[in-house]
């Protein structure tokens, strides 16, 4: 089916917050059985607004299998900073982009091609924060006795840590992560295989990555976290925990940004001070934080 006919066919319900549309064509030697299935066509509709749950319509078009997917701007802008829903993701960069209201969505392919310092610094900040906290999550863990928990955790923390390493040689990551840094012949690769090859313990190897773990949560900690420097020096006054989890750009670290925060003052790399607000109804102040 020529996909003009499948673009009018959708083009005649489109509704009026949809903001483009991209057509993927899936070959019969691609069917992987992810999220993609057997279907002939991808549609992707994407809206404006907030982030919402992904919708997804199954229907027949000129007798062949389509998979409609609904999606808000917001979370595919999300999911091109965090790498999730790959499949998705390779349906908006590789399919046809038969509508784009405003050209929105080329530009946001541009952005994603490009790989450009303001996508690499949002990635830098998600990546960290992650890596970090499922790095305490590990250390807690250990701690507790639960030794192959501590193990998963080390594992998926390497991952972000791996995913900041290709971000930092300016290569996007994709889904295969442990091949690109296998290429780079990089040290978190050689951690990735003393922990999952090494005759030490469970345990021994758990708390080798986790030292080697706390030089990097250092090290790399003001390099990860530009962006939120950013946002901290972008007015006089200083922000309260609230604000800066409803700040647009750090919308999509918001469920680590409470340990990441307390993290950079500990380090002095963020400053802290004690403010009292009429309408906060409490009796003690709260916490506010500025850059230094």
């Amino acid at each position: 089916m020529d996909l003009s006919n499948l673009s009018f066919f959708y083009g005649e319900s489109f509704d009026t917050d949809a903001i483009g549309m991209i057509i993927y064509r899936q070959e019969a030697h691609k069917f992987d059985g992810s999220l993609l299935h057997d279907f002939d066509y991808i549609v992707l509709i994407v809206r404006e607004g907030q982030e919402a749950e992904l919708v997804v319509e199954h229907t027949l078009v000129g007798g062949l299998p389509c998979q409609t997917l609904h999606v808000s701007a917001e979370s595919l802008q999300s999911w091109l900073i965090t790498g999730d829903k790959g499949d998705l993701i390779r349906c908006f960069v590789e399919g046809e982009l038969v509508r784009d209201d405003g050209g929105k969505l080329a530009r946001l392919r541009h952005e994603y091609a490009a790989f450009d310092q303001p996508l690499r610094d949002r990635q830098m900040l998600y990546e960290f924060s992650r890596f970090l906290s499922i790095y305490v999550e590990a250390k807690r863990y250990l701690q507790a006795g639960y030794v192959i928990d501590a193990y998963q955790s080390v594992l998926d923390s390497l991952k972000h840590w791996a995913r900041i390493e290709l971000i930092e040689r300016g290569v996007l990551p994709n889904q295969a992560v442990w091949e690109q840094v296998k290429e780079l012949n990089t040290a978190i690769h050689k951690l990735y295989e003393e922990l999952t090859q090494s005759t030490e313990t469970i345990r021994q190897r758990v708390e080798l990555v986790l030292l080697a773990c706390e030089f990097s949560v250092m090290s790399k900690m003001a390099e990860c976290s530009v962006l939120l420097f950013r946002v901290l020096g972008s007015r006089t006054q200083p922000w309260s925990i609230e604000e800066l989890i409803h700040h647009p750009d750090l919308r999509i670290v918001k469920n680590e940004l409470p340990l990441v925060m307390r993290k950079l003052v500990n380090r002095s790399l963020v400053k802290e001070t004690a403010a009292w607000s009429d309408d906060s109804g409490s009796d003690s102040p709260g916490i506010r934080y500025s850059a230094e």
